[in-house]
């Protein structure tokens, strides 16, 4: 039986279930091989990323698809997706990525459409729909925080937590309400070990007359790609922006006293609510874990990061 690497669902003899196929197009009955291999497409992003607006670490490919032949097709212009290859160095980062955004959406944060899917060498691909394309050729407003920050990509580490926090009352049409949706997005990065946040993963688009937080992208368990490599916890901080001047060891206090009610000035209650979807979220989470295409190590490391920093935000024993 097997299981379609975009929905998780089960689908029998096919590679890709109705639903999974259907979230990238109505129109779609079947989805062909990527004609690239891995290292292929290592090389095309190489190759390619002078024309690319979107860069980054992990190699990204513009692709448009193509619904009625079935496929993806990389394109210098106009691509309403990206795609990502597996990576050199760290494997198996489309699978976890695949993961952990399926894990944001249980936890009520919005993402784009996103999923995996097969290459030509057997491998699979992440690919994500691009939030900031519309219609056939229009582009919303997009700005990430380093922008706002006046900071580079080569500086988008020297910043904090409380500077995320000041762009949003600067810049956001109704601060209050994505003050709310970044603890959100913060809380959910610490319990899945996602600690590469930094200033170009926060963006705000510009949509239906409102400044806002954009929809979440990049966000994996990279304190997960670290342990499978075998890498020590101690030597893996817990956020890329430091938070109280810390980015190791931080505590509920930290995050929910001083972050959410008094840098972000959220009420007690709102905070509550949150914390309180997290607990309902987690037993899905598990069961999406389990049905992943991580290995079973990796699921292994996954689940047992996320119920340790459950215990260490809520105080409780266990996590379901």
């Amino acid at each position: 039986m097997n299981r379609c690497p975009i929905t998780f669902q089960e689908c029998g003899e096919k590679r890709y279930s109705s639903h999974g196929l259907r979230s990238l197009s109505p129109r779609l009955s079947d989805l062909r091989d990527f004609p690239y291999s891995a290292e292929q497409q290592r090389i095309e992003a190489v190759l390619r990323a002078s024309k690319m607006s979107v860069q980054g670490m992990q190699p990204k490919l513009s692709a448009k698809l193509a619904v009625k032949s079935g496929t993806f097709r990389i394109t210098d212009r106009g691509g309403k997706f990206l795609i990502k290859p597996q990576h050199n160095v760290f494997p198996r980062l489309p699978e976890n990525e695949t993961l952990t955004m399926r894990l944001a959406r249980e936890a009520g944060i919005e993402v784009p459409t996103q999923g995996a899917m097969y290459c030509e060498d057997g491998s699979l691909s992440y690919f994500v729909r691009r939030f900031d394309r519309v219609g056939h050729a229009g582009k919303l407003a997009v700005e990430d925080f380093a922008q706002l920050s006046g900071k580079s990509r080569e500086t988008k580490y020297d910043s904090s937590m409380e500077r995320v926090a000041a762009v949003i009352d600067e810049f956001c049409t109704f601060p209050a309400v994505e003050k709310e949706k970044l603890l959100r997005r913060c809380l959910f990065n610490f319990l899945v070990g996602n600690e590469d946040m930094h200033l170009k993963n926060f963006s705000l688009i510009t949509r239906n007359g409102k400044v806002e937080l954009a929809p979440a992208y990049d966000f994996l368990s990279t304190t997960c790609a670290y342990l499978s490599m075998g890498k020590a916890i101690r030597e893996i901080e817990e956020t890329a922006l430091p938070l109280g001047g810390k980015k190791r060891t931080l505590t509920a206090a930290l995050w929910l006293d001083y972050y959410g009610c008094e840098r972000l000035d959220i009420r007690r209650m709102a905070i509550d609510e949150i914390m309180h979807s997290f607990e309902s979220a987690i037993p899905t989470w598990m069961e999406l874990l389990d049905a992943c295409f991580l290995t079973k190590a990796e699921k292994g490391i996954y689940a047992d990061l996320i119920r340790a920093r459950w215990k260490r935000l809520s105080g409780e024993n266990t996590a379901t």
